[in-house]
């Protein structure tokens, strides 16, 4: 999955994994994991739920697409200063911070406040080789993290991602050096996922708890 690819998206608005509003497993929190310490949103786009967790506690996020954090702030009306930090053009306000650029290339110093991750569709949208380096890249970044992360499952054999299917047995897999705890699902089949639409038999959408 090519850089190009997302920039694409944006640049044609094709945003198929959109919310309207905060996702209601973040709301609900089912483990009690919200608090007031800072939390990092990895490719974040221009989601909602960095409003929502910026009413608990300081955001940090990170986005490869300009259009995406531009956006996030007109269309919140919030203010935020610029700076240009080597290879990413950081954007921040008093609870918000987004590191416009290469999330692969981001360095434990951008994010040092942190020790809470959330996922809501950055491991989903990537494919299987990817999202090993994903977590391979979290771990560089956060020596130990509280993570509540997001994932779907559903028929590979009748859709082809993104967002991509990742089964329990991956997660468990993935985060093999972790204590994985799976916290909700809700069946998702026939209703979709945020903007788009799913004709699949079956659509799982499943919320974890994994701390290292």
């Amino acid at each position: 999955m090519q850089q190009d690819f997302w920039l694409q998206c944006w640049q044609q608005n094709q945003l198929g994994w959109q919310q309207d509003d905060a996702h209601p497993l973040l709301r609900a929190d089912p483990s009690d994991w919200l608090n007031s310490s800072p939390v990092f949103v990895p490719l974040c786009g221009k989601s909602p739920d960095l409003l929502f967790l910026a009413q608990q506690a300081p955001v940090v996020g990170a986005e490869l697409s300009e259009i995406a954090c531009r956006d996030f702030f007109a269309e919140n009306q919030l203010q935020a200063t610029l700076n240009q930090s080597d290879v990413f053009v950081c954007y921040e306000t008093e609870a918000i911070r987004l590191w416009q650029g290469d999330f692969f290339a981001l360095r434990p110093e951008q994010v040092a406040e942190c020790r809470r991750i959330y996922d809501r569709a950055a491991l989903i949208a990537l494919p299987a080789p990817m999202r090993r380096d994903y977590v391979r890249q979290l771990r560089a970044l956060m020596p130990a993290a509280d993570m509540l992360l997001l994932s779907l499952e559903y028929p590979v054999a009748e859709k082809n991602g993104p967002p991509f299917s990742v089964p329990v047995e991956e997660i468990s897999e993935l985060f093999g050096f972790a204590q994985v705890t799976l916290l909700q699902q809700r069946d998702l089949t026939g209703q979709g996922f945020a903007r788009r639409r799913f004709e699949t038999s079956s659509l799982i959408e499943t919320c974890w708890r994994i701390r290292w």
